[in-house]
């Protein structure tokens, strides 16, 4: 059995400081779509896996302490796989993936993920299973999948919840605390060199934040999402008659998308934002990635990806080091309030209307067998039940696309929102089909 420490990452509790002070967070979700009646047994099966080890057979359990490190602690997941009733048509699919979407989990009271089928009219259904960012973050989510389709998951020695005594949980937590004092004046000293060399934008965010908000409308939204495919050897051909990679053409579509919903800098360039995998062997962190940002310019890109190609690859060679220097400040973070996690938060997402690319890449074939038979289709993105008008206003909108591979096809989801426009599935599909053709790409757009 191998036995991990079960005091979570700093990064994976400044995910849960953020959660518990903005009332909401992201998720992740995978959905698999098979043209068959899916196995429900074999369903199930994953499902008792999933809550039996591995990455997401476990929630949070907070110290006692307000400036403590929290644990991990088991968890086995919600009681049963989910079956929704009857069936529904294909065309509804999105509609099932957005309800599944934004049945709550919590990463601290559970359930942290759940797992639900959807029958089809025609024979098929479809599979979702919705985590929380905080437990695992797209890889690990698809590591604890392959695991629990491969076999038992690995054992990481979790403690079951409430094994600690209150007593016993202050005295070993204040004894870590103290064994961390001197990493906080280390913290201090690499978060004002950080607020020194990024001195413009934190007082261009700070500004922002105080703008004031238009529409005041607190309810509840749920940004549209669209969901297209590409085959694989179109997607190629076309990265390569353009001078760049599969890589460099996804963040070339999330530039034109950007430009066609209005989502660019005054410099008319795109930011785009990618999350870099920092994961190593048997790493037990929820969120094991870092960033980089580059800056594209979107008229550029439906011709030519060297340019942008150049970009992306310098900004990734110095990924080691931002890294670095930006999880210096993290040991402070159990000593940051509620109010000012809230008023980091625009800062954190960056000045200006950054457009997330995440991709995915390739995933191992049992990730594709949810219950033991190849799904004929899946895709993935991200959502964040809970954000209102007011809040996306804030945030100046929201762009997020994710891209996964099959061995035939290249998926993309876009999921967006931008203040004042339609906002709609039809008018996101509309734009996105307008960016696909701009760059030569022959898609299907659901």
């Amino acid at each position: 059995m191998t036995v991990a420490d079960n005091t979570i990452d700093l990064g994976d509790q400044a995910s849960f400081t953020g959660l518990r002070a903005l009332g909401r967070g992201p998720l992740i979700q995978y959905t698999w779509i098979y043209d068959h009646p899916v196995d429900l047994e074999g369903l199930r099966r994953l499902h008792r896996s999933l809550g039996s080890g591995g990455l997401l057979g476990r929630r949070i359990e907070r110290s006692p302490l307000p400036f403590g490190r929290h644990r991990w602690v088991r968890s086995t997941g919600p009681r049963d796989l989910d079956i929704s009733p009857g069936t529904r048509p294909v065309a509804e699919l999105n509609d099932w993936v957005n309800e599944r979407g934004y049945i709550p989990v919590d990463p601290e009271h559970g359930p942290p993920w759940h797992l639900g089928v959807q029958q089809l009219e025609g024979g098929g259904a479809a599979v979702s299973l919705v985590v929380s960012h905080t437990v695992g973050d797209g890889l690990a989510i698809a590591e604890a999948v392959t695991e629990a389709v491969d076999g038992p998951p690995r054992d990481l020695g979790y403690p079951a919840p409430g094994a600690r005594t209150r007593r016993e949980a202050l005295r070993e937590d204040l004894r870590q605390t103290v064994r961390s004092v001197p990493s906080w004046f280390k913290a201090v000293v690499g978060a004002v060199k950080i607020a020194r060399d990024q001195k413009g934008d934190l007082a261009a965010s700070a500004k922002s934040v105080k703008a004031p908000v238009s529409s005041g409308n607190t309810t509840p939204v749920t940004p549209p999402f669209v969901t297209v495919h590409v085959e694989i050897e179109d997607w190629h051909q076309r990265a390569k008659a353009l001078g760049g990679t599969s890589n460099v053409l996804f963040a070339a579509l999330a530039a034109r998308v950007g430009q066609v919903v209005g989502r660019l800098g005054e410099d008319g360039r795109a930011m785009l934002s990618f999350p870099v995998n920092i994961r190593t062997e048997g790493d037990t962190r929820g969120n094991a990635l870092s960033t980089i940002t580059v800056l594209a310019d979107p008229e550029k890109v439906s011709t030519d990806l060297s340019e942008l190609r150049g970009d992306i690859k310098r900004e990734l060679a110095g990924v080691d080091e931002w890294t670095r220097m930006m999880l210096t400040p993290l040991p402070l973070t159990p000593l940051v309030p509620k109010f000012a996690v809230r008023r980091l938060e625009k800062m954190v997402l960056k000045v200006g209307k950054p457009i997330g690319c995440s991709n995915l890449g390739l995933f191992p074939a049992a990730f594709n067998r949810p219950d033991g038979t190849d799904a004929d289709n899946f895709h993935a993105r991200l959502v964040e039940p809970g954000l209102t008008p007011v809040d996306l206003e804030r945030l100046n909108g929201h762009l997020f696309l994710v891209l996964c591979q099959t061995p035939t096809s290249m998926i993309v989801t876009v999921t967006a929102w931008e203040p004042g426009e339609t906002n709609t599935k039809a008018a996101l599909a509309d734009s996105t089909r307008k960016a696909l053709a701009e760059l030569g790409l022959t898609a299907t757009v659901d």
